[in-house]
């Protein structure tokens, strides 16, 4: 009996043994382990917490067909003539040029001389983040009371978004914004409401005492910043519940902190179904990485052991270098912050991103663009995407970084990122062959996000206003 037995109790060692290495390896489940709870074909919510939706009401579905240019879809093959058909807002089909398989009250559109490419992300923006409170040529003086409102920073960060959408980038990961700014601004884009890309919050990043972003005793956390500081494991678990009930689609951490804290924050997030990512340097990394993180932050020194036991884990890294690049320029060099105290430059920068390159660690395309210095869309982008070839990626790669890839940092892969049937609609219509020249992402001439066109001929289209009959006017019984 024993022996009629032994390969089934050997395949069940063999599964514990695997289930123990990885549970060693990464000390928890990661936060998308959790979909397998969910019923196959379940409708849920188009971000990372996947909410669960009543079915949709069969209706009638407008189809556009995007005819006439080329598609490249970051699937990894290369850019194609093409058809795209778009029915309500997920993609249908990708069509051979000469096919005509779509109804007959579709509405058509000529793209001769064109490319069709995914909807681009940006997973490092901070929607909320005030401008130089001194007066520059595309930003008034204001005072530093109304730099620090809410209200300031929701129509800064509208204002943000149109040149996000217009640059053909659909979907933003913000990283850090003011109260629940960034909640609002992601429910208003998601009803059609206002112009712009998808919007994948944070809430505030939780640091502890005098972390970063929280460094300087002028900061004013009581008015909810963009920043939280909490001290000891517990007050991290409660401060990351705080932005899950605020409606967080993922984590954002910063150092400092100590084991037992990134290490709760970590657990607890992960828990909740919410990827982790950890703006932090030298030590702290490997202490993120330890402990359980999904995503760096920035081109920040790190140890070799650290790179590689990134790379043995499965963490991803965002290296933002554009941001760096804009701060040496500018002002010379990055002063007055206790989480950088350390050699930093252009050079040093470019040979981590080379470093995490050649071990094979996921990379994702983010900007950092605070201050006033989103208005350098779409060059700002542009430029990251061309740091990235300049550490080795061809063309078509950094694309494929700035769509596929980021969808799958974003936890959206399943949704985002590339032209497939299923996907939901997001799409940048580019005048020129942006695979072989990224200059040509200049030329953005017409974005369409979730099926309906909300950039045309390079302009943001506001949603038309809805007009509401005044009620019937009742007869006085006097």
């Amino acid at each position: 009996m024993i022996l009629q037995n032994f390969p089934l109790r050997t395949a069940t060692l063999s599964l514990l043994l695997a289930l123990l290495i990885a549970t060693a390896l990464t000390g928890q489940e990661r936060a998308q382990d959790r979909r397998k709870w969910l019923s196959p074909g379940q409708r849920v919510s188009d971000d990372p917490r996947r909410i669960p939706l009543p079915p949709e009401f069969a209706h009638a579905m407008s189809t556009l067909v995007l005819r006439g240019g080329r598609v490249f879809d970051s699937t990894g093959k290369s850019a194609r003539p093409g058809t795209v058909v778009i029915s309500g807002n997920q993609i249908q089909a990708i069509l051979p040029p000469d096919s005509t398989q779509w109804p007959s009250d579709a509405r058509v559109l000529d793209l001769a001389g064109k490319t069709v490419i995914p909807g681009l992300i940006d997973l490092h923006v901070h929607l909320s983040n005030a401008m130089d409170i001194k007066a520059t040529p595309s930003a008034p003086t204001v005072s530093a009371a109304i730099a620090e409102s809410d209200a300031d920073g929701a129509l800064r960060g509208a204002e943000k978004l149109r040149y996000f959408i217009e640059s053909g980038i659909t979907s933003v990961r913000d990283t850090g914004s003011r109260g629940d700014v960034s909640f609002r601004l992601k429910d208003w884009v998601r009803a059609h409401r206002l112009p712009g890309p998808r919007v994948f919050p944070a809430g505030q990043l939780i640091t502890a005492t005098g972390g970063h972003a929280s460094e300087v005793l002028s900061n004013d956390t009581s008015r909810e910043g963009e920043s939280v500081e909490v001290s000891g494991p517990d007050a991290w678990r409660e401060a990351v519940r705080r932005q899950f009930k605020r409606g967080a689609d993922f984590i954002k951490i910063t150092s400092h902190f100590s084991k037992e804290e990134v290490a709760a924050a970590i657990e607890e997030a992960h828990a909740l179904g919410l990827k982790v990512t950890c703006d932090c340097e030298a030590f702290y990394i490997q202490w993120a990485v330890e402990a359980g993180i999904d995503c760096i932050e920035h081109p920040l020194p790190r140890s070799d052991e650290t790179i590689r036991l990134m790379a043995e884990r499965g963490v991803a890294d965002v290296p933002t270098q554009v941001i760096y690049q804009l701060i040496f320029d500018v002002q010379g060099g990055y002063y007055g912050s206790t989480s950088r105290r350390f050699g930093f430059s252009k050079t040093a920068n470019m040979e981590m991103v080379r470093r995490l390159r050649r071990a094979g660690i996921k990379m994702g395309v983010g900007t950092d663009l605070v201050v006033d210095w989103f208005r350098y869309l779409p060059k700002a982008y542009i430029a990251e995407l061309k740091n990235f070839v300049a550490a080795g990626d061809s063309i078509p790669e950094a694309l494929i970084r700035a769509t596929r890839t980021n969808a799958e940092i974003l936890d959206m892969d399943d949704k985002l990122g590339t032209l497939e049937p299923g996907k939901l609609a997001d799409v940048a219509i580019v005048s020129g062959k942006p695979d072989e020249n990224l200059d040509d992402l200049e030329h953005v001439d017409t974005v369409i996000r979730d099926g309906e066109i909300v950039v045309k001929d390079g302009h943001s289209i506001f949603p038309p206003r809805i007009s509401m009959q005044m009620p019937a006017s009742r007869q006085s019984n006097q």
